[in-house]
């Protein structure tokens, strides 16, 4: 297991600036995901790390090696990207083979390694088939083996799931995750699917516009934004703008249109002035429905429109000229009349104040 730390990265294309100044540390044996939207830099930086980009500044190093000029081939990463990238007129057992065949292993060793691989993701049984004679997810089991034959410093990932129906890619999400731990290899995986990083990662770093925002697990990502940008990205919430009122005993109070809250700051190193404007991030499972007006954290309303979804029931709360999504896990409200007036409420460790 190796490190990789990542030190004021830059990397330029003409004019337009892919990374800027990236500083990041991955623990060794950790799987690791990178977040953001279409252009924030996540492929570049997997990229850089495989030695596909060469950085304009900054250094990356795999433990204690200075890899950031090392050409790819010489760096021992494990690579699988989204499209597979099979030879296609090659067997399974080949297309696993040939990066061992390129680096000269014996063939006797080649054989052992290829069959253990071909073991360890399930597909032992398809080693004389081709790609065209698989399934999807068999082919994409397949890219892994690959990726682990050449026994790897590190384990880079593509959207390896995204060519993926769902069944199958909750079903990948748990075997990626099995490998990477057995085989004890430090993941970075590129994705732009929240759950898919929620479910599977160690850690997560969210990316906008070349920067890192924000790196944490997945519950402190989810449970606790440090800006509105992750907080939007990461699964769905409500926003409410309102005013710093005041902050006690590491509570924040907010006024707002829709009444005071109380809440907790989503960086706490980021410490508003009161008086200063801020923006409330309630995520919609987080609201509690009733008929009674709650002590503090109150929102009084109607509801405009429910949506009945089994294991849960999704709201529209019209208040004070907006509308709030609630959701409700183990719908009991919704059997209720739903006309007049009703109040939803948060505790505080659920309301997140986030600076401007």
């Amino acid at each position: 297991m190796i490190s990789i730390r990542i030190q004021q990265l830059t990397k330029r294309f003409g004019t337009v600036t892919a990374l800027q100044n990236l500083d990041l540390t991955i623990e060794p044996g950790e799987l690791f995901f990178l977040l953001g939207p279409s252009g924030c830099g996540k492929t570049t930086l997997l990229r850089s790390l495989a030695g596909f980009y060469l950085p304009e500044e900054g250094t990356i190093r795999f433990g204690d090696e200075d890899v950031t000029r090392l050409a790819p081939h010489k760096r021992n990463t494990g690579m699988m990207f989204q499209s597979y990238a099979l030879w296609p007129h090659m067997t399974v057992a080949e297309n696993v083979a040939f990066g061992l065949e390129e680096r000269k292993v014996a063939k006797d060793e080649i054989k052992r390694r290829v069959g253990e691989a071909l073991e360890s993701v399930r597909m032992g049984a398809y080693a004389e088939r081709r790609p065209n004679q698989l399934s999807g997810g068999q082919q994409q089991r397949v890219a892994l083996a690959r990726a682990l034959v050449i026994r790897p410093r590190c384990l880079l990932l593509d959207e390896p799931l995204s060519n993926l129906d769902a069944k199958l890619r909750l079903e990948m999400r748990t075997e990626i995750r099995r490998v990477c731990k057995e085989f004890k290899l430090t993941t970075v995986y590129v994705t732009h699917d929240q759950k898919e990083a929620l479910s599977v990662s160690d850690r997560m770093a969210i990316l906008d516009r070349g920067r890192i925002l924000q790196v944490g697990s997945p519950r402190e990502v989810y449970r606790r934004p440090t800006c509105k940008v992750v907080a939007d990205f990461i699964g769905e919430t409500d926003f409410i703008d309102g005013t710093l009122a005041g902050l006690e005993s590491g509570r924040a109070l907010v006024d707002t249109a829709l009444g005071r809250f109380e809440g907790v700051l989503g960086d706490a190193r980021a410490r508003p002035a009161v008086g200063a404007a801020v923006t409330l991030s309630v995520r919609p499972e987080c609201w509690v429905l009733s008929r009674e007006a709650p002590a503090r954290n109150a929102v009084r309303g109607s509801i405009g429109d429910a949506i009945y979804l089994g294991e849960l029931a999704q709201y529209a709360l019209i208040a004070g000229g907006r509308s709030l999504k609630v959701l409700e896990l183990n719908p009991r409200f919704i059997d209720q009349s739903l006309r007049g007036e009703v109040f939803a409420s948060a505790v505080p460790e659920d309301v997140v104040v986030l600076a401007e």
